[in-house]
């Protein structure tokens, strides 16, 4: 979620705001009490080395982000789907799929269809089926590790909306756009991932619905460090996810601000 010149300008922003910086790492579980705040800074996963620090920052008073709630909710895209929809929220079509409605999932959400593993992260777990056959074949891959499934209804834009918000306020903006010849931001994995081009605005430059979708979205999950996903069909704004660990890496979401992005955080 971010790179090391990002980290060295969150340590640089917490000097400069009278605290003391330190980078610490996954071996360090027994000092967390030492601290007075966490800001986790890789991705974060329920069974996971993260979460248990998470966990045990909220056991001992010590300030952190991503928060341990945070992270239950934001890794489990069957919640947060049920979230959405139990709220209201415009989002695509989506179905919580298992082994006994797969069958509806072409009638209910059309094709093609998005299939998601309820904790995937950074398009890893998220697959599109084109017709039935596909479908059967994608999904019983996933459903031999998952008893659910999220389905969505496929919905192709050039880019997705990426707000980034701390205790519900909006500190950046950005569109991610589709990798090349890719239908997702991001193609491929591990040394032959291609990520599509990453476009950051002033938040004040984005559209208004844009900004309100997300702020109401990060505000169902909690007051935390969220990045809401966004498509825009029309003058219709979808809410996609609510993540919680956003990138942050230099150049990209902090393109507009700089450095005030950390310290805002900090």
């Amino acid at each position: 979620p971010s790179d090391e010149r990002a980290v060295q300008r969150f340590a640089k922003a917490a000097k400069k705001l009278g605290m003391t910086p330190w980078i610490i790492e996954k071996d360090d579980y027994a000092h967390v009490a030492e601290f007075d705040a966490l800001l986790i800074r890789t991705t974060t996963q329920v069974h996971h080395y993260t979460y248990r620090f998470a966990r045990r920052a909220a056991a001992e008073g010590v300030v952190v982000v991503d928060d341990p709630a945070s992270i239950v909710r934001c890794t489990n895209k069957v919640y947060l789907a049920e979230l959405l929809a139990r709220h209201e929220v415009p989002a695509p079509k989506t179905m919580v799929a298992h082994r006994q409605n797969l069958h509806r999932i072409g009638e209910e959400l059309g094709w093609p269809v998005v299939l998601k593993l309820p904790d995937s992260s950074f398009s890893m777990g998220v697959v599109k089926a084109n017709d039935e056959a596909e479908l059967e074949e994608r999904a019983g891959k996933m459903l031999a590790s998952s008893e659910l499934i999220v389905a969505q209804a496929f919905t192709p834009t050039e880019f997705d909306w990426r707000v980034g918000l701390f205790a519900g306020e909006p500190l950046w903006v950005c569109r991610y756009h589709m990798a090349p010849k890719h239908w997702q931001i991001v193609r491929g994995t591990g040394s032959t991932r291609r990520w599509g081009r990453v476009e950051s605005m002033p938040v004040g430059d984005a559209p208004e619905p844009v900004i309100r979708a997300a702020v109401r979205a990060a505000k169902l999950v909690g007051d935390g460090l969220y990045g809401v996903d966004m498509k825009q069909v029309g003058r219709r704004v979808l809410v996609i996810e609510v993540n919680d660990n956003p990138t942050i890496e230099t150049g990209n979401e902090d393109a507009v601000v700089g450095e005030q992005l950390s310290e805002r955080i900090l």
